[in-house]
């Protein structure tokens, strides 16, 4: 039966509304994977290699069902702004301390990739999206990006810093997006 007209949609006050919500409680339990003590200490251990909190690591994987293979760092990330800036010591520890995941920068100008890749522990580097892109170019151009480096989308996570590059991880379908505060902060 559906609500009339002014029905705010709040519970029902029918019959048995509360055995449906027991009911379909635990079946959403049901539902929920429980996974061996082995799975979760292979995935704790994973999230620690690549640098993530477990929460962040398993919320991405919940997420999009699929480990992460790369991570994308805008050069903001990386606090390289001007063709004579140096890589802070943090990020500096924190890339070459990666397992075999590949690390990607994407380069605001005035920096050119070239010159990245010489400051940084990186496995390859490429222009970012234009600051004016649409969504459509932005995406394009981060999946070319990606096809060049054979990884889907989602399985990458994006680390930046502004709210333009945050949108990529939308344009781009990625499988997340962390502030490079967040990411290059200790782990605890």
């Amino acid at each position: 039966m559906t609500p009339g007209i002014g029905h705010n949609n709040g519970p029902s006050l029918d019959d048995g509304a509360s055995w449906r919500r027991f009911a379909w409680a635990r079946s959403r339990e049901a539902l929920l994977p429980t996974l061996p003590i082995e799975v979760v200490r292979l995935r704790v251990a994973r999230a620690k290699a690549l640098g993530l909190p477990y929460r962040t690591y398993a919320g991405i994987r919940a997420t999009t069902g699929h480990d992460i293979v790369a991570f994308l760092f805008s050069t903001n990330a990386l606090r390289l702004l001007r063709p004579t800036d140096h890589l802070p010591d943090d990020r500096l520890a924190r890339l070459g301390s990666l397992p075999p995941c590949d690390r990607t920068a994407l380069v605001h100008p005035p920096l050119h990739p070239r010159t990245v890749l010489t400051l940084a522990p990186l496995d390859a580097a490429h222009p970012a999206p234009a600051p004016a892109s649409s969504w459509s170019a932005t995406r394009d151009h981060l999946h070319a990006v990606l096809r060049d480096r054979g990884h889907p989308p989602d399985r990458v996570v994006l680390v930046g810093e502004t709210d333009g590059e945050r949108a990529w991880t939308e344009a781009g379908r990625l499988a997340g997006f962390l502030s490079g505060e967040a990411y290059f902060a200790p782990l605890r």
